[in-house]
């Protein structure tokens, strides 16, 4: 079905964690490449994201890509925008991310999180459908009743250092708690 799409990988997509009562829905593009071969969310080496949940105190310690499924007993569930393994997001065709996003908006409503997290700004711009984003807190919601955050992609590909990373999953963390 997805044969012959830029980056496919032909690899399957990773299941959704969610529940209704979550405090936060992490949010990031697509499944890359490392992380559909291994089946776990951010399995790649290089990628930070279980390593902020625990620096942040979002988590006790420092889960493995391969715990991904105990996230909502820690009121936490994930998600990507689109579902399609890629080598890269910039694979990811337009009517993807337009399917992704309603998709996702869906979701979101069904499941009703304290707080969507955006795991990058590009990740909540393609979802909102705008061109400039800041990170933290939105001041409009894509769904009403959860608040959007915007946080530093975890990636070891986003340049932003991580000591900013950290600072907005703290922020994040002292908002929920």
């Amino acid at each position: 079905m997805t044969a012959g799409l830029r980056g496919d990988l032909g690899l399957p997509p990773l299941p959704d964690y969610l529940q209704p009562g979550l405090k936060v829905v992490f949010i990031g593009f697509n499944p890359g490449e490392r992380s559909a071969q291994v089946g776990h969310y951010y399995g790649y080496p290089g990628n930070r994201f279980w390593w902020l949940l625990w620096q942040s105190g979002l988590t006790d310690r420092q889960l493995l890509p391969a715990e991904d499924a105990g996230l909502p007993a820690y009121g936490y569930g994930i998600t990507d925008l689109v579902d399609r393994p890629s080598k890269s997001s910039g694979d990811l065709a337009g009517w993807e991310l337009r399917s992704g996003r309603e998709q996702l908006l869906d979701k979101l409503r069904a499941f009703r999180p304290q707080v969507a997290c955006f795991n990058g700004k590009g990740v909540y711009a393609a979802a909102a459908g705008v061109k400039r984003v800041a990170y933290g807190f939105q001041p409009d919601s894509l769904v009403t009743g959860v608040q959007d955050f915007v946080a530093a992609s975890p990636s070891g590909r986003n340049r932003e250092p991580v000591s900013e990373k950290l600072r907005l999953y703290r922020v994040l963390r002292v908002h929920i708690k």
